[in-house]
């Protein structure tokens, strides 16, 4: 199915690498405008805005933003709509994992992945809405996991975040239906992307294993289904989560 996202706007939050690369690469050759936030790594965030702007022009740009920070999750959506025009769209895509056990976990690093995973989502949405409530019309699509689904051992921080962006996305599903706003979320389960790539060989073929279908999904599998969730042809779909994981928790 062909997506046509011409004349949208939208911002992918951590889009600069692994699948939020890929969904920003996907909104681009479906037509839309489209910005992207790193939060550390200047370097590949420009190296990429270098690539991409050769072929998109002006219809591309980047951002520094640390999203746990709510002040700033303002000023960044004023930010993206004085360069690139009203927002249509948010992804909220950026996230940070901090393994441990559970016993072992520390306050600093629960809190740090709460504050990045949920509460960074919750800040930029609630800044976004702003101005899709004044269009009456929109899309948030949250990234969760299959970790949000059933749990992941050594994730308790990350798994407690990504359930949490499911509820979150229902309740504001029902709350923003009214205004023509579709809120809906997606949890892929293991995708191959740069950390897996650094993965040992073994574990790799462990996790394939594991999957039904035999193999890891990619990252832009990914964006082919963000990029529906960010069209028009899905505008009587809210406040669902759509897992894309091979058949992982089927």
């Amino acid at each position: 199915m062909k997506v046509d996202l011409s004349n949208k706007n939208f911002l992918v939050t951590g889009g600069s690498r692994g699948i939020g690369k890929a969904i920003t690469l996907k909104l681009l050759e479906s037509g839309a405008r489209v910005s992207y936030t790193y939060n550390s790594n200047k370097a590949e965030a420009e190296n990429l805005y270098n690539t991409l702007s050769e072929k998109y022009k002006s219809k591309v740009f980047y951002f520094q933003a640390d999203i746990k920070d709510p002040k700033r999750s303002e000023t960044l959506i004023n930010e993206v709509e004085n360069t690139m025009g009203e927002l249509d769209g948010l992804i909220n895509n950026a996230g940070i994992i901090s393994d441990s056990s559970f016993h072992l976990m520390t306050y600093e690093n629960w809190d740090k992945v709460i504050d990045t995973n949920l509460n960074g989502s919750f800040y930029l949405s609630k800044a976004a809405l702003k101005g899709l409530l004044r269009k009456d019309n929109g899309k948030i699509i949250n990234m969760s996991s299959v970790s949000g689904l059933r749990g992941s051992v050594g994730q308790a921080n990350y798994s407690a975040t990504k359930a949490a962006l499911i509820a979150l996305t229902r309740t504001m599903a029902l709350e923003f239906a009214k205004f023509n706003i579709q809120i809906n979320a997606v949890a892929p389960g293991f995708i191959h992307t740069e950390m897996v790539e650094s993965m040992d060989p073994e574990v790799k073929k462990q996790i394939k294993k594991m999957v039904p279908m035999k193999r890891m999904g990619t990252a832009e599998e990914v964006a082919d289904l963000v990029s529906f969730l960010a069209s028009p042809a899905s505008n009587y779909i809210t406040g669902q989560t759509f897992v894309i994981d091979g058949g992982l928790t089927a």
